[in-house]
């Protein structure tokens, strides 16, 4: 039970929000004015603190920013009468969580902290997850700069634990089976095995045997009884890579493991049990492949409990240069050499459309690292995905990407601003985005 500080000098709203947010489940604990509320705030534990913004002794300003400075950890939601969206910008830059203008209706307030909460429980998760997976020298890159990288990172954590199936979609080489790792190793069966196997690399009369396991005599050449990857995965997780890939006659065989939790070997007569999570990967769309009858509909809707999908690399540029810095310090580890990228080899990177994604980029710095003599990559040390001509020949780089984007992003967030007559909470809607989310913004470039 999450425990909530109400900090109001109107008596009757601290009853009020007492009693709705005690029936939605909330401890609450009240107090009348911003010294008595940051005097309790330091001195006990709370998830939430909703704080009045003008208030007698200490406003709620002024209680935030001594509450921060001394290094209260609650998240605190401002409420307010007064001051309209100059407030909310104030409060958002003294450390609020978010702002609630009054009056709100009752639901507004509860659904302003389930959302705070949700948002600081999916940030722990992913803060653990990012912790676990560094530590080892099996670490692998996952970089999250880009906000569709933080929503598949998010997605994650939150299925790590349980064992539902989980179905990751993206090209080849944005990073499908480091996903995979990744949930494997965020999970309860991490300390067990993680096996991957690609189902368009194995021929189909091998496939059933792979997977399955036979017995001896089964077919030829089979002279003793051999046990199957789901068996070798107990306890553990099994990736399905190229699930698309997968015969019709073992869509079958797959949809009654995953229903059952039984697996027959090749030849066999009788039922095995097997513990095993099951994650299926795949570049092709597979509800196009169940309408055109290349896979089975019951299976994808079995397989497609949680989604996962990965973006192209051209889709998250953002995270194109942290990459390109994880592979280099990575290869500088391996090679035992200084080696990184100079700020024109990145700006040249980021300005690449990487139709080979991760991999390609991956790929790309470890050759130039390869045949370069330079502790330093420099922009022609790299080819161009087509054709291996020199980067040099094509126009100077002046402006990253990232800057382009920014500027793009500005100019249409004052665009918004002028068309609403200065209204925020008008631009903020008209921009399809939260008002949160365009304070931030307005910190970010400057235009408050």
């Amino acid at each position: 039970m999450s425990r909530v500080l109400v900090i109001d000098d109107e008596p009757g709203l601290r009853q009020s929000l007492g009693l709705l947010l005690g029936d939605a489940g909330y401890e609450i604990v009240a107090e009348g004015d911003g010294q008595a509320g940051l005097t309790r705030a330091l001195a006990e534990p709370f998830d939430l603190v909703l704080c009045d913004v003008r208030m007698p002794r200490l406003s709620g300003i002024e209680f935030l920013r001594a509450y921060r400075d001394r290094g209260g950890s609650a998240l605190v939601i401002m409420m307010s009468a007064y001051g309209g969206e100059d407030a909310a910008l104030a409060a958002m830059k003294a450390g609020a969580y978010d702002y609630i203008p009054k009056p709100f209706r009752p639901d507004e307030v509860v659904l302003t902290l389930r959302k705070a909460e949700e948002r600081e429980r999916l940030r722990r998760d992913v803060a653990g997850l990012r912790a676990q997976l560094d530590r080892g020298p099996e670490a692998r890159a996952l970089v999250a700069e880009s906000p569709a990288m933080r929503t598949a990172l998010d997605l994650v954590a939150r299925v790590a634990e349980h064992k539902t199936t989980v179905l990751i979609t993206g090209e080849s080489g944005t990073g499908k089976e480091v996903i995979a790792n990744a949930i494997h190793r965020a999970s309860p069966r991490s300390e067990a095995a993680f096996i991957a196997v690609n189902c368009a690399a194995i021929p189909d009369n091998l496939l059933e045997s792979e997977l399955f396991g036979h017995v001896r005599g089964a077919f030829t050449g089979a002279t003793a009884d051999k046990g199957g990857l789901f068996e070798q995965a107990a306890g553990g997780t099994l990736l399905l890579d190229e699930i698309g890939e997968l015969p019709l006659g073992l869509q079958a065989k797959l949809l009654r493991v995953l229903q059952e939790g039984e697996i027959r070997r090749v030849g066999d007569t009788k039922t095995r049990r097997v513990d095993v999570r099951i994650l299926a990967a795949t570049a092709k769309d597979l509800g196009a492949e169940v309408q055109a009858g290349k896979f089975r509909e019951d299976l994808y809707y079995r397989l497609n409990v949680v989604t996962v999908h990965l973006p192209r690399l051209s889709e998250r540029p953002a995270d194109i240069v942290p990459l390109a810095r994880h592979f280099t310090a990575r290869l500088a580890r391996r090679m035992g050499r200084e080696l990184r990228c100079s700020a024109e080899a990145e700006a040249w990177l980021a300005q690449q459309a990487w139709p080979g994604n991760v991999r390609e980029l991956e790929h790309a710095i470890e050759r130039a690292a390869v045949l370069s003599g330079h502790d330093v990559l420099r922009a022609e040390d790299f080819h161009t995905a087509a054709g291996d001509r020199p980067p040099a020949a094509t126009a100077p780089v002046t402006v990253t990407l990232k800057h382009a984007t920014e500027e793009a992003e500005r100019r249409v967030i004052v665009a918004a601003i002028a068309a609403v007559g200065g209204n925020r909470r008008a631009a903020a809607q008209r921009l399809g985005v939260s008002l949160r989310t365009l304070f931030y913004k307005l910190q970010q470039y400057g235009l408050e």
